[in-house]
């Protein structure tokens, strides 16, 4: 099931299949009836990056803050004692000072 938007630039054409593969990616479940709006939403989203391809950049250096600031570092320095000891009490399983979870990934 395409979905037609031939209204915006560049044809972006979002399949069902892709909603739904997004959807188990982010971990939300999409009902039937939500579907054409977040298709809607996600065309719009798409549409808007196209625009930013065609802005010419050619001549502007990159930055790191939008504003010519510098930011403020503190020291890096140790300001807090080891208190791991007394948080993994709170566990039942602690091997070499490590947390054991159960194994999620197969």
């Amino acid at each position: 099931m395409d979905c037609d938007i031939d209204h915006l630039p560049g044809h972006v054409a979002l399949k069902l299949e892709e909603i739904q593969k997004l959807g188990e990616l982010a971990r939300l479940r999409i009902e039937p009836g939500e579907v054409d709006d977040l298709v809607d939403k996600l065309t719009n989203i798409l549409a808007f990056v196209d625009q930013l391809k065609d802005a010419e950049t050619d001549e502007i250096e990159p930055m790191a803050h939008p504003l010519d600031q510098t930011q403020r570092l503190r020291n890096d320095e140790v300001t807090e004692t080891d208190q791991h000891a007394l948080y993994q009490r709170n566990t039942s399983k602690v091997e070499r000072d490590l947390y054991l979870v159960p194994k999620v990934i197969e």
